[in-house]
């Protein structure tokens, strides 16, 4: 692969003069992945059709977007005990232009490599955070005319369904076009400033919602485990694989006759099997997976349109590998939806709580690109599995077509995984999974040949 050669940085703030101030981040910004989260975008070369320049498009659109969307111009600052507040200060995000040697079909069928990496903006975490910009894109021009747009979004200040309505929106005004949703960005929205109303059982989130996942028996950390080298591999289930696994879940006894499993409560379930018999695990090794739910429909009053934030939980699935394994999909399934279905108003909100009662919430946070072993660990003997599958991720366009793909960068956390539509829309799922090198090759085997 040719070498990505930087050639432009740039400092990109709001096109005119925007709101300045402090506020402290909902709850729910404050727990989970509070790092960036990197995608990557790639395109063909612009038809002659479109007669402005790449670069000058994408910084004078990112520069108006960020009028309407200042949040994402600011800085975040901690505050004692893990909190962190949000200065809306407009100093702007990061834009670099690049160019390589390379063609797009150097990318083959665009599968992460660590190439992937040098197509995003990277941030050092070493830098104190009120430094770091909380969004940072990247333009490659590549030798066949071909472009990628890479960006890296802070997930402390929003959640991905937040994240795409912003791109979204720059795509519009980069056309020329008003914007389709107008943000919401007010936090309060998701604070309890008043006292909670009487629930008639006592809230579970502060037994089973928070409570760290799980070590490997025998374990009394999971140092080690976080040290093992890891491998990120894009695999895709078939609308027929994907018949085949429902199918056999919705016939199942676990299964609800009036609903049946969805396709991610399905797939969840079998990966979630998959990777505990390629790890090997003892039956009575306890196990747990990681579900990231939008909440924005779940509260009451439910979130209003465009309301732009962190509105996503995590709830989490709970058994044993032995219990997985001999009680076929189903039971997994099934597992899932209760998590799932878990996620009320009054759990939302007695989380939100109890997150503010707590004395320091690293404990909750999601922080090992900072160097830290603190905080929820879903890699061996667990599991994380996000959802895209409902994201408004494909079609991003800035006025010289859409992506001829998209996806997430290369990730090393063991046991991270992302669900997505394929772009061809043909029924078929994207499964963007990261295991120990030890546990891959056994994974594949089963998330196949176990269908």
């Amino acid at each position: 692969m040719a070498p990505i050669i930087l050639r432009n940085s740039y400092t990109i703030v709001p096109s005119e003069p925007t709101w300045a101030g402090c506020f402290p981040l909902a709850e729910w910004d404050l727990v989970g992945t509070i790092t960036h989260v990197p995608t990557v975008y790639f395109y063909n070369k612009p038809s002659e059709s479109f007669q402005g320049n790449v670069v000058e498009t994408l910084r004078n659109s990112l520069s108006r977007a960020l009028f309407h969307f200042y949040p994402m111009a600011g800085r975040l600052r901690w505050l004692p005990r893990g909190r962190l507040e949000l200065d809306c200060n407009a100093e702007g995000v990061s834009f670099m232009e690049a160019e390589s040697e390379a063609k797009l079909s150097d990318f083959n069928d665009f599968s992460p490599t660590p190439e992937f990496e040098k197509l995003v903006p990277q941030v050092d975490y070493k830098h104190p955070i009120e430094t770091i910009p909380l969004f940072l894109a990247q333009v490659t021009r590549f030798k066949c005319g071909g472009i990628s747009l890479g960006v890296s979004i802070s997930h402390a200040v929003v959640d991905g369904q937040s994240a795409f309505h912003f791109l979204s929106e720059w795509g519009r005004i980069a056309r020329g076009e008003p914007l389709e949703t107008i943000p919401i960005l007010d936090r309060k929205i998701l604070w309890t400033g008043e006292p909670l109303p009487p629930f008639a059982s006592p809230p579970q989130c502060e037994r089973k919602g928070f409570e760290q996942p799980p070590l490997l028996i025998g374990e009394t950390d999971n140092v080690e485990e976080r040290k093992k080298k890891t491998t990120v591999e894009i695999l895709k289930l078939s609308k027929t694989q994907l018949e085949k696994l429902r199918s056999r879940v919705n016939a199942s006894e676990y299964a609800d006759p009036a609903r049946g499993f969805t396709r991610y409560e399905t797939v969840a379930g079998h990966v979630w099997r998959c990777a505990s018999k390629a790890r090997g695990h003892s039956p009575e090794q306890p196990t747990s997976l990681g579900i990231c739910v939008d909440t924005r429909s779940r509260v009451q009053p439910p979130l209003p349109r465009g309301y732009f934030g962190n509105a996503t939980i995590n709830a989490v699935a709970r058994s044993t590998s032995g219990e997985l394994i001999s009680n076929g999909l189903g039971f997994a399934a099934e597992k899932i939806s209760e998590a799932i279905k878990s996620v009320t108003n009054e759990y939302v909100m007695t989380g939100i709580e109890y997150l503010k009662n707590h004395e320091d919430l690293k404990t909750f946070q999601d922080i090992h690109a900072l160097g830290s072993t603190e905080g929820p660990f879903y890699g061996n003997p667990n599991l994380g599995l996000v959802s895209w599958l409902t994201l408004p991720m494909y079609g991003l366009d800035f006025g010289w077509g859409k992506e001829v793909h998209m996806g997430p960068c290369t990730h090393d956390g063991d046991g991270g995984s992302l669900l997505l539509p394929d772009k061809n829309d043909d029924g078929s799922l994207i499964l963007a999974t990261c295991l120990q090198v030890a546990h891959m090759e056994a994974f594949k085997k089963h998330l196949y040949e176990d269908i």
